[in-house]
């Protein structure tokens, strides 16, 4: 069975009607027409209205929407017996048409136990990833590569050094590289895993490199299967470009033996209103998770491409908590993040979070290595429980001065 939670504004002024409306027409059509012996046949297909939850009326989305609104939580069961146990059947169940109905907007999926154990979850999950970076008592640290279009491979590589030098744990590619002549997929793997293992020969520091797989859907198995033996030790997907099955179908591949990092693009289409689509929490954290992202990127709350506060949380939470089948996901809150926001960042998103920055590590006076610096000296102080000004590392208090500082305040 699945549980599906929507948040619905009801013109009718009826969300019980409403309610028993969208569990019928979503299941058997209908039901007080029927004859004794067919209600008896459909029983165990009949969706059943679990909870119906007025909230205050909103005068704001009244005149928004240029009506009247009746707003309220309904939650309904779904019987497993009407759909096979794969994403696609569940999400066209729960949402396929009453996604085209009115305000309503998904916010939350239960699966029980047995339909569960359908989805593989992360490979690594937080546990797996720290055990490869050998790192445990700190937030880690991502930076992306920047001005990558119509660059050649040296460029890459040279930049990779760099990012590393500084102490970055991770280095995703951009999102928006894909494959071309100057920077082919192999070749550009190759090429950074030289990197990747030229650094840590010499400073020691383990690193991960997520290459972007791209291409056409029927090519994705194979292309992932060559990154695994070549040696690449991350993916970058973006998977709402192609779904959420074919991240399941990636992580389920035993020959894909390698952390899938999900990039939100296109979620924005899915999640922004607050009358429709999914919620944040939901597309962006548990089904990521359930899916099998070991790391997720998502907007922080703090930047140009800024994420409600609470929205963020809530995806953190549902990649974070406890879970006997599931491992745990990484939260990657990304955009506009600079050394300054470290304890913010700390505070929200704890010590299993990666830091991920951009412009933060690049745009540093002094380079991308200066860049990385600062942003380790400024992890390692708010681990320690101290304030970013008390640090006598150089370079965080020249990004200090650059980009300003945000303490956290309490009460």
């Amino acid at each position: 069975m699945v549980t599906a939670t929507y948040l619905i504004h009801d013109v009718k002024n009826d969300l019980h009607k409403k309610a028993e409306a969208i569990a019928l027409g979503l299941t058997i059509g209908s039901w007080t027409d029927l004859p004794e012996l067919d209600k008896k046949q459909l029983e165990k297909h009949k969706g059943d209205v679990l909870e119906v939850k007025v909230l205050d009326e909103d005068s704001r989305t009244n005149q928004f929407l240029n009506k009247k609104l009746t707003k309220g939580i309904v939650k309904i069961a779904y019987p497993s017996a009407n759909f096979s146990a794969d994403l696609p059947a569940i999400l066209t169940t729960v949402f396929g048409k009453l996604s085209l109905d009115g305000e309503v907007k998904l916010i939350d999926l239960e699966f029980d136990e047995k339909l569960k154990k359908h989805f593989p979850g992360p490979k690594f999950g937080v546990e797996g990833i720290r055990a490869k970076l050998n790192v445990y008592e700190r937030p880690l640290l991502m930076s992306i590569f920047k001005g990558a279009i119509g660059r050649d491979l040296s460029y890459l590589k040279k930049q990779m050094r760099n990012q590393l030098l500084g102490g970055i744990d991770l280095v995703k590619d951009d999102e928006i590289l894909f494959e071309n002549p100057l920077t082919p997929f192999e070749e550009r793997l190759k090429v950074n895993l030289e990197a990747v293992q030229e650094v840590y020969q010499e400073t020691g520091h383990k690193s991960l490199y997520a290459i972007n797989l791209t291409g056409r859907t029927s090519e994705l198995r194979d292309r992932a299967r060559r990154a695994a033996e070549l040696g690449a030790n991350a993916l970058l997907f973006n998977v709402f470009a192609y779904g959420l099955d074919v991240l399941q179908e990636l992580a389920e591949d035993k020959q894909i033996n390698i952390p899938i990092m999900a990039h939100p693009a296109v979620s924005g289409a899915l999640t922004t209103s607050p009358f429709y689509g999914f919620s944040h929490q939901l597309l962006l954290g548990k089904l990521l998770r359930f899916t099998g992202a070991d790391f997720v990127l998502f907007p922080s709350p703090y930047g140009s491409v800024a994420l409600e506060r609470n929205a963020a949380l809530g995806i953190k939470e549902e990649l974070l908590k406890e879970d006997g089948s599931l491992k745990r996901a990484i939260p990657v809150p990304s955009a506009g993040i600079h050394p300054g926001l470290t304890e913010h960042l700390f505070h929200d998103f704890g010590v299993d979070s990666i830091i991920n920055a951009g412009g933060g590590v690049h745009g540093h006076p002094n380079g991308a290595a200066a860049g990385g610096e600062a942003f380790r000296a400024a992890i390692d102080a708010v681990v320690a429980g101290k304030s970013l000004d008390e640090s006598d590392n150089e370079q965080l208090q020249i990004a200090l001065k650059l980009w300003g500082y945000k303490k956290v305040t309490v009460g």
